[in-house]
């Protein structure tokens, strides 16, 4: 990762850790509450390309009835540019899941994570941000395997 004063102001501000480990947090509190069961650690390397990319951000279904796979199949072009987008923002979800582990927003345990934030109810792109995160979280407790969301969403091993 690039310091603080080298990264574009726009990527500083959207990609912070704080921001990163809010919707981590959020999705992993909405998993948790959704499968019973804290969230696989690689799941959160899903949540923030899925959340933060506008179009797929928008693309993505109100609600959970609309299972993963059939998204993908409605959706192939956000599908094929996702693994590339999930690999860029990599080091950026890791610095996140520092910082909400160091803050207490976040705790893991035997490859698992937890959150300790709820989405937010009020108006505005964060708002928007968080609802979409814990729906994403949500989503994802749908799946039964990480691997299966993994390999539809087109990341291999």
């Amino acid at each position: 990762m690039s310091a603080w004063t080298d990264r574009p102001q726009v990527a500083a501000t959207l990609l912070n850790p704080a921001l990163i480990a809010t919707l981590e947090s959020v999705a992993a509190h909405e998993y948790e509450r959704t499968a019973r069961q804290a969230m696989s650690w690689p799941l959160a390397f899903l949540v923030v390309p899925l959340v933060l990319h506008r179009p797929t951000r928008q693309a993505l279904p109100r609600d959970t009835r609309t299972h993963l796979v059939t998204w993908v199949s409605r959706n192939p072009l956000l599908r094929a540019g996702f693994p590339a987008r999930a690999k860029s923002l990599a080091p950026i979800v890791r610095e996140g899941l520092r910082f909400g582990l160091r803050h207490g927003v976040l705790s893991a345990e035997n490859g698992l994570i937890r959150g300790s934030l709820r989405p937010d109810t009020s108006q505005g792109q964060l708002a928007e941000l968080l609802r979409t995160a814990g729906l994403v979280g949500r989503w994802l407790a749908k799946t039964t395997e990480p691997s299966t969301a993994f390999a539809l969403l087109g990341i291999g091993p």
